[in-house]
């Protein structure tokens, strides 16, 4: 990997220039593709022309993504630019090694116009990727073979970081070869399961909330599993399962979901009220579906989540009910004690809050 150092302003990029000396690039980082298309990727010859191009990229906006860093590295004479990634396959149920010599672009890309031009290995996780099938892919991007086995190391340490990390994807791309004969990872991403931070705080804190959904990182903190989606149904569910084919249902009806939201099997009514202040500070919603199947959940607590959010917050927006189960006749008494009925057939609750979005069309 070339040297370099990550700046948040043009006299920090100036300063990283000077030390790496010669040209350098000045790369936006964000959390999306393009950035070279859009703009993010600037070539400076001395620091000045560092400091000029990160005062640019700084502030600017790519694919929605406000640019607060740009890393400064030395530009590389490039020869050739080759592609590598290991991804974890949900079919083979292995990670699974990915090498192409059309690097630089999307990989789907390749994929799709020239899929001849990808080779695959399914690592068996007992063992690792093997020094021979290592420098098997190698021998598939690279002729030359020192450069070969540059790669091959280069792929082991990157199957070592995908392990340690928890990884569900790192490439690089390009994976470069210069004038001298050097092997180069001028650019890589990494995606880490979420269940793996727990394990590792340290991965935690590198954490980018500034470029999530802020709805998404306040239901992670409330320990909610929520995903904000485009429509104007919200949901509130409990299971993942049952959240999926609720928003199927409100799709099937001629709805639109806003939000994917598992309250999931505790019964605290601190999560419902939580979920609602999420759901209700949304503009797109304009009504709102609990659909609860009581059974390690109880539905008498979501009911009195309900009543302890309407007291602390207006809901201006209906709100349809739908829940069956554990304590399912208190939860209706604790519903019509504050004005509101609890349907227990669930296609008919969907139809409803979808009629009464439509309505408020």
């Amino acid at each position: 990997m070339p040297d370099g150092d990550v700046a948040s302003t043009p006299s920090e990029a100036e300063s990283i220039a000077r030390r790496v000396g010669g040209t350098v690039v000045v790369k936006a980082q964000v959390h999306a593709g393009g950035r070279g298309k859009a703009g993010g990727v600037k070539l400076a010859k001395n620091p000045a022309e560092a400091a000029e191009a990160a005062e640019k990229i700084l502030g600017m906006s790519i694919k929605g993504l406000v640019v607060q860093k740009v890393l400064v590295v030395p530009a590389a004479d490039i020869v050739t630019e080759a592609y590598m990634g290991l991804i974890m396959d949900r079919a083979s149920q292995r990670p699974v090694f990915m090498v192409s010599p059309a690097g630089g672009i999307d990989i789907e890309e390749v994929a799709a116009k020239t899929p001849e031009k990808i080779r695959r290995l399914a690592v068996d996780p007992r063992y690792g990727i093997l020094p021979h099938q290592a420098l098997g892919l190698a021998l598939f991007l690279y002729k030359d073979i020192a450069q070969a086995r540059q790669a091959a190391r280069i792929m082991e340490q990157l199957y070592g970081v995908f392990t340690a990390n928890g990884c569900s994807l790192a490439e690089i791309n390009p994976l470069v070869t210069t004038p001298d004969g050097k092997v180069l990872a001028l650019d890589a991403k990494v995606s880490i399961d979420d269940n793996e931070l727990d394990r590792r705080p340290d991965l935690a804190l590198l954490r980018d909330e500034t470029a999530e959904e802020p709805s998404e990182v306040q239901a992670r903190r409330a320990n909610l599993t929520f995903i904000k989606l485009s429509g104007n149904v919200g949901c509130v569910v409990n299971g993942a399962g049952l959240a999926m084919a609720t928003m199927d249902l409100v799709k099937y009806y001629g709805g639109d979901p806003a939000n994917f939201l598992d309250i999931g099997g505790s019964s605290n009514p601190d999560k419902v009220v939580n979920a609602l202040r999420i759901i209700t500070a949304d503009p797109a919603v304009k009504a709102i579906l609990f659909n609860i199947f009581g059974g390690i959940t109880r539905t008498d607590d979501v009911a009195n989540g309900i009543k302890t959010a309407l007291a602390q917050f207006p809901v201006k927006v209906p709100i349809v009910v739908r829940l069956t189960g554990t304590n399912e006749a208190e939860a209706v008494k604790i519903l019509q004690g504050i004005g509101m009925t609890a349907l227990s057939d669930m296609d008919e609750a969907v139809q409803k809050v979808v009629a009464l979005v439509k309505e408020a069309a």
